[in-house]
C-alpha cells in the first residue's frame, strides 16, 4: 500500500462503478483481468485502467504468476479491509486498513524478504 493514499484519488475511486465492481469481485479470490472483465462485463481495457489506479491507491493487490510457458500474467485481490475518512484542518485524511492478500506461502515469503 502506499504510505499516504491521496484522499481525493481514493474517494473518485470508491464512487467509481467499475472500481467498486472490481474490488467487489476481488474480495474473496484473486482474479486474473481477463476473468475481472467476464465477471464484472467489463471491457478489458477499463479493467486494466481500474485496476492500475486501485494498485496505485493500496486498495489492490497485484501478482505475478509465471506460467510453466515462461509466460507470466498478473492476478489482483482485493485489500481495501475498512476505510476511515477523517475531517481535519487540512482537509480530509483517509485511513486504509488492509486485509492479507495471497496465500499462505506468499504471505511468509513476503514477510521473510521484508527482514
Amino acid at each position: 500500500m502506499t504510505d499516504d493514499p491521496d484522499p481525493d484519488e481514493v474517494l473518485a475511486l470508491l464512487d467509481d462503478e467499475y472500481a467498486e465492481a472490481i474490488l467487489r469481485q476481488t474480495r474473496d479470490a484473486a482474479l486474473s483481468a481477463k476473468e475481472i472483465s467476464n465477471a464484472c462485463d467489463i471491457s478489458i481495457a477499463t479493467v486494466y485502467r481500474r485496476t492500475e489506479r486501485l494498485v496505485d491507491c493500496g486498495l489492490l493487490a497485484e501478482r505475478r504468476v509465471a506460467q510453466p510457458d515462461g509466460n507470466h500474467h498478473s492476478t489482483y485481490e482485493a485489500r481495501l479491509d475498512e476505510l476511515t475518512v477523517r475531517l481535519t484542518d487540512e482537509g480530509f485524511e483517509v485511513t486504509i486498513d488492509e486485509r492479507p492478500t495471497g496465500d499462505l506461502a506468499d504471505r511468509f515469503t513476503d514477510m521473510w524478504e521484508g527482514l
